[in-house]
């Protein structure tokens, strides 16, 4: 267990859904038209199960090896669930991902673009992509530069023979989120791509002004992760864990 009590996680994720609601009408955006992911990296299948129980049928990660782990059984008993990778994907385990996931937020370069579309040709798979975008050009953060975007996409499609659902980020933790979110609806736009996955705990309201189809929240529906600092400090330097930043998504994480 994670230390956290999660009879209460029902609850939070009604209010949040409440809350998702409400910024859908203020945005004036059609009801339901915002997709929640409930990030549940570091939990346990135990502190999962009410929150299925609750409804809810989407869920994001951020590791292949933690989601392996706990995943098959869920979906086992719940075969209707989807299973997002939020986080960073190596492409020695792009095998995995393919067939563990449904969609994946940080396609970021040309070696994983290969990878994944080579395991869904192998495996016949069809995932959801989207490409992560360093709208903060933080050099401690994964993703594609804002200017190199376009062309990126591009090789995406022409080169590596995705389709590419839309665009992912994860605004700098020390600026406002709303440029970075406006940014990232720009270059969507641009790129004749529906899908922006941006808005985690403490931005997510935001995030649906701006024009989010995704959003990611983790702790306000969990509570506090429980997380071994050691093993983290460890991965870090492997996977570029931001350890300033607690976050839902990305290489950010919850301290």
């Amino acid at each position: 267990m994670t230390g956290m009590a999660t009879d209460t996680a029902p609850e939070r994720l009604s209010e949040i859904r409440a809350r998702i609601a409400a910024a859908e009408a203020a945005a004036g955006r059609t009801a339901g038209s915002v997709g929640l992911i409930a990030v549940s990296k570091t939990f346990e299948a135990s502190d999962i199960l009410p929150v299925i129980q609750a409804g809810q049928r989407v869920f994001g990660e951020n590791r292949v090896q933690e989601a392996k782990g706990k995943w098959p059984a869920l979906r086992a008993e719940f075969p209707d669930l989807e299973l997002h990778l939020i986080g960073p994907l190596q492409s020695n385990k792009a095998a995995e991902a393919v067939a563990l996931f449904d969609a994946i937020h940080t396609i970021d370069r040309d070696k994983i673009a290969a990878s994944v579309a080579a395991e869904m040709a192998k495996q016949g798979r069809s995932l959801r992509l989207l490409v992560q975008v360093n709208t903060g050009a933080e050099p401690q953060k994964a993703g594609i530069l804002p200017e190199d975007t376009a062309a990126f996409v591009a090789r995406c499609r022409d080169v590596h023979r995705l389709v590419v659902d839309g665009l992912m980020c994860i605004p700098p933790v020390d600026e406002a989120p709303a440029p970075h979110f406006a940014l990232l609806a720009k270059l969507a736009e641009g790129l004749d791509l529906k899908s922006l996955s941006m808005g985690m705990s403490s931005d997510f309201e935001t995030a649906i002004a701006f024009g989010a189809t995704d959003i990611r929240v983790g702790s306000a529906i969990f509570g506090s992760r429980g997380i071994d600092r050691k093993g983290l400090l460890a991965a870090a330097p492997l996977e570029g864990i931001d350890l300033r930043r607690a976050e839902d998504t990305g290489r950010d994480v919850d301290l």
